[in-house]
């Protein structure tokens, strides 16, 4: 059974270290202990840098093995835990060895398979500690302990250091104190399932779990009658927030990629209430228990403890409510993969009309582009590096605002989670292709796409074919594929293309459309005719690559859906589609564009 399951008769709270009191029972499932002399460092260094301020270590999940009148006959199962309370343990014996404090630790730890290393966790004699492994790293965290403390201080500054060390262990430093519940169901009866999930297994107790946990137990205590019903609550909303749509929309593109970080969904809206509660600083790393740290606060001051609840229930229906109107998802939805956070958006909607709301995320989005209609045809990645996410941007935007117009949500789900890039509708070259496979690839290709034009061009497909059959043998098979690759170009860069486009033109916002890196790969150095048919081809899913997904726009693109029936020319790239183009993007973005006096004051 899933430890979240377990909750309603879980006990949790966090628990000063210098309060932790009682005999902790290792069983023999686990190791035994194996912190190196990193660990320890690092876990005094953290301490230390806490100043005094409250300070979360992780969980200690144990059972209850009995039932003890006083704090110190009591009997804990120590499920997880052990690294931590054993260094924890080793400090306090140092400082009591070392005659900085009267007192060691207030609790023992025993072992079910290895009843020596208690005896000797009291002893820590040098003269033993190669006699078995773990001998052999209790000593050497006993000895890293030694050097932290001695570094570099005299007596007055080491009684100092260990006296503020010692206070931050009794008033700040603190255990996320987890009381798994006495009676395990059937597959966890030993508590061997658990300790497997939290250790061997690498899957910490989440915020959201320790969340849950603190809160059903409270309302246990005083509403044992709703636990079930926040509980199934809670279920749903993570449910909820597992439809790949949903979350796609409201958590973007990092989190799609970064699964580790939202192994619970919910957890997303608890991050979100701690962000609005708590002193966190924006670009400041997040401790890994910040969330716990600062709503346990808000659960433990709740009188009703439904207060807290509820506020996770609204932020469920706003999430839900957004998403079920398309044109509010797909502004929220294109703000949040381009970097917006959700909790951003939060406060931007607090006491906002649905129509104020759009208003603010249309300004908003006005404002990260930033750009007028006659700075479109300016923007040329190829001049300027800082272009190139200004025009990823521009035609994401066009592909979401596209799609609003058919009064549909934009399908973040399959945007989200991959690497996208730009791509030239029509290619001049081929000079990247450096290989056999990519210039056969090209040729075979570009041969489908002569047989494909209305006029003739049986010669230069002859040529293709007798260099296909040479190109495995050939010694220098580069020159003779420039060549044939500029003849076949100029083809396609005839009457009805236009001719060859300007360097600037080639990457002007007129010439590239939106796709996903791995489909862009297939694409890349073609012609325009080319392209058109491998889209296609994607589109319907048959040739296997990518997932079939094109952008409505860039699949618009090569349909020549943009351009006036009577100028098409399916199968070339012309002046006139680049012109057509052009206008449905400005029609498309004209809500979004800057206004050019505007943009002429801000300059001036």
């Amino acid at each position: 059974m899933d430890v979240t399951t377990q909750v309603a008769q879980t006990t949790l709270y966090h628990k000063l270290v210098g309060d932790i009191r009682g005999i902790f029972f290792v069983p023999s499932y686990q190791r035994g202990y194996r912190w190196d002399p990193d660990d320890v460092q690092r876990l005094l260094d953290d301490i230390w840098k806490s100043e005094g301020n409250p300070y979360s270590l992780q969980p200690v999940v144990i059972k209850r093995l009995n039932k003890s009148d006083t704090e110190q006959g009591q009997k804990w199962e120590l499920i997880d835990g052990q690294q931590r309370l054993t260094t924890l343990y080793l400090i306090s014996l140092y400082m009591q060895k070392q005659g900085w404090q009267k007192l060691g630790a207030s609790y023992t730890i025993q072992y079910e398979t290895r009843p020596d290393s208690a005896a000797y966790l009291a002893t820590l004699d040098p003269a033993m500690h190669e006699k078995n492994i773990d001998f052999f790293h209790l000593y050497k965290a006993y000895e890293c302990i030694g050097r932290w403390f001695e570094k570099d201080h005299d007596q007055h500054a080491q009684q100092y250091l260990v006296n503020t060390f010692y206070r931050f262990l009794c008033e700040s430093v603190r255990v996320i104190w987890y009381e798994a519940p006495e009676n395990l169901d059937d597959n966890e009866k030993d508590s061997t399932a658990l300790f497997t999930r939290l250790n061997v297994g690498r899957i910490p107790l989440t915020a959201a779990e320790l969340v849950k946990a603190l809160l059903l137990s409270a309302v246990q205590k005083i509403h044992a009658e709703r636990a079930p019903e926040l509980a199934a609550q809670w279920d749903s909303i993570e449910r909820d927030l597992r439809d790949p749509d949903i979350w796609a929309f409201v958590a973007g593109a990092d989190t799609s990629r970064d699964a580790d970080k939202y192994p619970t969904r919910i957890s997303l809206l608890l991050d979100t209430l701690a962000d609005a509660a708590g002193t966190l600083k924006s670009g400041e790393k997040r401790p890994r228990y910040y969330t716990f740290d600062i709503l346990s606060k808000q659960i433990e001051a709740d009188a009703s403890k439904f207060k807290f609840w509820n506020t996770v229930i609204e932020l469920h229906a706003l999430i839900l409510g957004w998403f079920g109107n398309s044109g509010l998802c797909n502004k929220i939805g294109f703000l949040i993969a381009t970097g917006t956070s959700f909790g951003t958006l939060v406060k931007w909607a607090e006491g906002k009309k649905k129509s104020e709301f759009e208003k603010i995320l249309i300004a908003h989005i006005r404002d990260d582009i930033a750009i007028c209609q006659s700075d479109l045809m300016d923007l040329s990645y190829a001049e300027k590096k800082s272009d190139y996410p200004n025009l990823m941007k521009l035609l994401l935007l066009m592909n979401v605002e596209a799609t609003s117009r058919t009064g549909q949500r934009f399908p973040f789900r399959r945007h989200v989670g991959k690497t996208w890039s730009l791509e030239h509708i029509h290619a001049q070259n081929a000079e990247n292709l450096t290989d056999k496979k990519q210039w056969k690839s090209w040729l075979e290709e570009h041969k489908k796409a002569l047989c494909a034009l209305p006029d003739q061009h049986d010669l230069l497909v002859k040529k293709i074919e007798n260099s296909l059959t040479v190109i495995d043998t050939a010694s220098n098979f580069g020159d003779t594929f420039r060549r044939l690759s500029s003849e076949i170009i100029k083809v396609f860069e005839g009457p009805a293309s236009g001719g060859p486009v300007s360097d600037t033109g080639l990457h002007s916002i007129t010439n590239l459309a939106l796709l996903s890196s791995g489909d862009n790969s297939a694409l890349s150095n073609a012609v325009f005719e080319v392209k058109r048919q491998l889209v296609l081809a994607i589109d319907r899913n048959m040739d296997g690559k990518g997932d079939g997904y094109i952008p409505i726009c860039t699949r618009n693109v090569f349909l020549k859906y943009f351009t006036d029936a009577d100028a098409q020319q399916i199968h070339f790239w012309s002046p006139q589609d680049r012109d057509s183009y052009y206008k449905a993007i400005v029609t498309i973005l004209q809500d979004y564009l800057t206004p050019e006096t505007q943009d002429k004051e801000a300059s001036q």
